[in-house]
Formats: C-alpha cells, structure tokens, sequence
C-alpha cells in the first residue's frame, strides 16, 4: 500500500529549522492524517504521495509550500487599552475576527509600552522547514473520517 488520496497516513518526524533547532517532532506513530484532505502543508504532503510504509526521507521544504512567506502587511500596532485588564507578553497568542470574517490567530510579537505590535502571521511563516520523515503505517481511511474530514483516533494509536 502506499501514500495516496483517502489513505489515513501515520509518520513519525522531527522538524527542524535552518539552524538544526528542533520546531516540533513526533515520534511514537501518533501524528495521523488523511491525505488530499489539506490536513498537513501542502509541500510535505506532495513529498510524501506515492511512499511507502517503511520509507524515510530526508525534505526540504520551502516557505511557499509551508505556511507561506513573512507579510509585514498583516502586523499592526495597537494600543494596550485594546487588551482592556489583560496582562499581554510577547509571544501570547489569541484569536481574533478577520476582515473578511471567521476567526485568525493574532500574536503578541512586539511590546513598546503602551504600544503593542500584533502579528497575523504563522509563526512558521517564512521558515525554510526541515523534515525527517519515517513513513510508520497507511491504512484505508473510514467513511466516518472521510466525511468528516479528519481521522478519528481511538485511544493513542491512529490505526483500527
């Protein structure tokens, strides 16, 4: 079997950046998705089509085909009152409306007394993203998870 539309995929990573840092990684066959259905970044999910169980790779994956390139256009200063009591750092993280509705998530990037830099960017937007990719099972997706959109997990192991 191999990675293809409808297929319940489960990897083992670790990802890094260009410095080596370590981002996120998981290791115990516990990150599942279905692929097609855009629930990973479009870049490792190309990557990964047509592998098989077993395969290991080594990617990387550019901005563009990740969570998008830095756009300053979507920073903001804002004055503190807007936070009315809350106690904000940088870093915090809260959702908020977009213009054109539905929700976004805003972070505190910068804080200059009372005036306070938020951020509607990705925080791994603009970051050339660095894969090591085990390929731990593939299995049909169910009905349930197909219509739903999403793998349903029982228990700490993606498989049925």
């Amino acid at each position: 079997m191999t990675v293809e539309n409808n297929k319940v995929i489960t990897i083992n990573y670790t990802l890094t950046n260009d410095q080596g840092e370590i981002i996120d990684e998981s290791n115990d066959g516990s990150f599942c998705y279905i692929h097609g259905a855009d629930n990973i970044i479009p870049g490792l999910e190309k990557e990964l089509h047509g592998k098989a169980k077993g395969d290991k790779l080594k990617l990387v994956i550019q901005p563009e085909d990740a969570y998008g390139e830095y756009n300053a256009a979507i920073t903001q200063v804002v004055e503190r009152a807007m936070f009315g009591d809350e106690e904000v750092e940088v870093g915090m993280q809260f959702h908020a409306e977009a213009d054109e509705g539905g929700m976004v998530m805003i972070t505190i990037s910068e804080i200059n007394g009372d005036q306070i830099t938020i951020d509607g960017n990705h925080p791994l937007a603009g970051v050339t993203l660095h894969y090591d990719v085990d390929v731990h099972d593939i299995r049909d997706a169910t009905e349930e998870e197909l219509s739903h959109g999403h793998v349903h997990v029982h228990g700490h192991s993606c498989s049925h």
